[in-house]
């Protein structure tokens, strides 16, 4: 599996990018981005929970379905999913359901994070699947996008 030279930087922009095009749609600013083996972008997914009023409209799941789509297969072994925030247990569920090797997460989520704030599900060995999981990347760059949108929409909803 390819990584970057020097760090997982510029996939995390990738998913920034994304992030932005929830915000232009008043979504929550989470964007993923999934490579294949050889660091090749084959899916991208942004929150659409609000545009398509659907419950699984998160960032990751979109993500997940655009590489599975483009790879003709639902295993997505030797793959890495780049998403700004720290997946919840629907979405590490998901991941680890598809076989994702590597999971690259920006901003921690200590209300919902199911890769270790709250629980751990991408780690618990009672499943059969366990991808490497690097956290952190670009964590606070993640955390601000996130921070901006809540500044505007508190009390909206």
């Amino acid at each position: 599996m390819a990584a970057p030279t020097s760090s997982y930087d510029a996939w995390m922009r990738l998913a920034l990018d994304e992030a932005v095009l929830a915000a232009r749609a008043d979504d929550v600013p989470v964007g993923a981005v999934v490579l294949d083996p050889d660091g090749r972008v084959i899916g991208r997914g942004h929150n659409a929970r609000e545009a398509e009023g659907d419950p699984t409209g998160h960032a990751e799941v979109r993500a997940l379905r655009a590489a599975a789509a483009a790879q003709g297969r639902w295993r997505l072994t030797g793959c890495t999913l780049v998403v700004t925030l720290e997946p919840c247990t629907m979405c590490a569920g998901a991941l680890v359901l598809a076989r994702v090797s590597r999971l690259v997460y920006g901003a921690e989520d200590p209300k919902a994070g199911a890769v270790g704030s709250l629980w751990d599900v991408v780690r618990d060995r009672r499943l059969n699947h366990r991808p490497e999981v690097v956290g952190g990347v670009l964590g606070e760059e993640c955390g601000e996008a996130l921070r901006a949108f809540f500044r505007t929409h508190r009390d909206v909803r």
